[in-house]
């Protein structure tokens, strides 16, 4: 074949992968300028057809052992993207799981994921409930290869990963670029923050006690006076259990993925966002409402060994806040809640068409 030919047959190559990779579109985030900066996947950039593509495999049981279960099963977008109102959810072969569905949203800032902080990222939270015996029960090899005989999939595959062979760690990402996209930061108090609207009287005075450690002391794990996540993203110990030994805790928690005794008893730190769809509380979900979970930082707290030392009425047993206090930090609280996340539709699931 003459050197011309060749020459240009590399450079039609070329430009046309070239092309495949330039006809992906970069998925435009909304205003956080009131979030901390959101990490970046430098190996995952979001796009909408990575997002799009996401969202199919979320909704999708084709992930389980009896394609019975999918991610959407568990995680509702009308409760966040929590199991709401369980406290525990079922898995694919109908066992309780023995700790309460988190919500899904703001995943993008989180350095650890799970109750116990288990996932380093958000790709490798994908990985977990696909493969557990106790939830979608599958090997991650077959799930692929179910995947790889649908034509509706390898086409998508085709366009969000060119050339690449369709495996777990592209299925992971491809999720991993939907949860991404679930973001929740269209409260009232995402309104306030932007200058839209005002809070009331009873508000103005919840979000004043929630950030006094004199009074809430909510301020050191969760956040809402300049980082609008509501969460430190941390791991504590909120003195739910009084163990006083550091094997006294019937679950070990954070402890558990860092072998490290003083992190027992300890759960990722939960963001103040959405408490109004997310019930029940906790990592066990023992609290039913969010009544319950203010009266138990009011007068219920107990002092265990790894109890986290920064909260300062620990020791006394709570905050004592009187009952007009507890009813403004539940108006402020309110102020949190994200109407417009769970009904947007680009979150929904594209399986079901609505009429």
């Amino acid at each position: 074949m003459p050197k011309k030919i060749i020459v240009v047959s590399l450079l039609f190559i070329a430009l046309t992968g070239f092309k495949a990779e330039r006809s992906l579109h970069l998925y435009r985030f909304p205003d956080l300028r009131y979030f901390p900066s959101m990490p970046c996947a430098a190996d995952n950039q979001v796009t909408v057809e990575g997002a799009q593509l996401g969202r199919y495999l979320f909704y999708d049981p084709i992930l389980s052992k009896d394609n019975n279960l999918s991610c959407g099963s568990c995680h509702k977008q009308a409760n966040a993207f929590s199991d709401a109102p369980l406290s525990f959810s079922k898995g694919g072969n109908g066992v309780l799981q023995t700790r309460n569905t988190p919500p899904l949203f703001n995943l993008a800032w989180y350095p650890a994921l799970f109750w116990d902080g288990k996932a380093k990222s958000v790709e490798e939270q994908v990985f977990h409930p696909v493969r557990s015996s106790t939830e979608m029960q599958m090997d991650w090899k077959a799930v692929a290869e179910r995947i790889n005989k649908s034509a509706f999939y390898k086409a998508r595959f085709d366009i969000v990963f060119p050339g690449k062979p369709i495996d777990s760690v592209l299925i992971a990402k491809a999720i991993a670029q939907f949860e991404r996209t679930l973001i929740s930061c269209r409260s009232k108090y995402d309104s306030v923050l932007n200058g839209l609207v005002f809070f009331t009287r009873d508000e103005v005075d919840g979000f004043e006690i929630v950030n006094d450690m004199t009074r809430g002391d909510c301020l050191h794990c969760h956040t809402t006076d300049g980082d609008a996540l509501g969460t430190t993203l941390g791991f504590s110990n909120n003195g739910l259990d009084s163990a006083r030994t550091f094997t006294g805790y019937t679950d070990r928690g954070r402890g558990q993925v860092t072998g490290v005794v003083q992190d027992n008893g300890k759960f990722k730190i939960p963001s103040l966002r959405n408490l109004r769809y997310t019930a029940p509380y906790m990592h066990d979900g023992r609290f039913m409402t969010l009544e319950q979970v203010v009266d138990f930082y009011s007068e219920d707290v107990r002092e265990g060994i790894t109890t986290d030392s920064k909260m300062e009425f620990a020791h006394a047993g709570g905050s004592h806040l009187s009952a007009a206090d507890k009813r403004k930090v539940i108006a402020f609280l309110n102020t949190l809640n994200d109407d417009a996340f769970v009904t947007d539709t680009s979150f929904s699931n594209p399986f079901v068409v609505n009429k």
